[in-house]
C-alpha cells in the first residue's frame, strides 16, 4: 500500500482544515488507517484511527470532539477534518496503514510521506 497525504497548510487558531490521504492498491479496504504527528523536537504521537469498515474509531483525547477521522473505500481514501485548530495542533501530520487497530506507531507497516500543519496565533 502507498499513501500519499495532502491538505496541510498555514490557519489561524480557532480555524479549520481537512487533511487527505489516498491510497494505491486494491486491498485499501481490509487496512485499519491512522493519522499521526510529529512537532518539532518530540516524538511521533498517535492522533486517530478507523477500522476497515469506519465502524470504530478512536482518538487521542486532547482532539476529541475538534477532529474526525472517516474514510471512503471506494476512493481508496482517509480524512481528517480538522476543527478548532490550536496552536499545539501545528506538526507534520502522517498517515499510516496497519492490519490492527492500534495507537502505537509501530504496528503500523506503510507509511505516507506527511503534510505540514501550521496553526497561527
Amino acid at each position: 500500500v502507498q499513501l500519499q497525504a495532502s491538505g496541510g497548510g498555514l490557519v489561524q487558531a480557532g480555524g479549520s482544515l481537512r487533511l487527505s490521504c489516498a491510497a494505491s492498491g486494491r486491498t485499501f479496504s481490509s487496512y485499519v488507517l491512522g493519522w499521526f504527528r510529529q512537532a518539532p523536537g518530540k516524538e511521533r504521537e498517535f492522533v486517530a484511527v478507523i477500522s476497515w469498515s469506519g465502524g470504530t474509531t478512536y482518538y487521542l483525547d486532547s482532539v476529541k470532539g475538534r477532529f474526525t477521522i472517516s474514510r471512503d473505500n471506494a476512493k481508496n481514501t482517509v480524512y481528517l477534518q480538522m476543527n478548532s485548530l490550536k496552536q499545539e495542533d501545528t506538526a507534520v501530520y502522517y498517515c499510516a496503514a496497519t492490519k490492527v487497530i492500534s495507537s502505537s506507531r509501530l504496528e503500523y507497516d506503510y507509511w505516507g510521506q506527511g503534510t505540514q500543519v501550521t496553526v497561527s496565533s
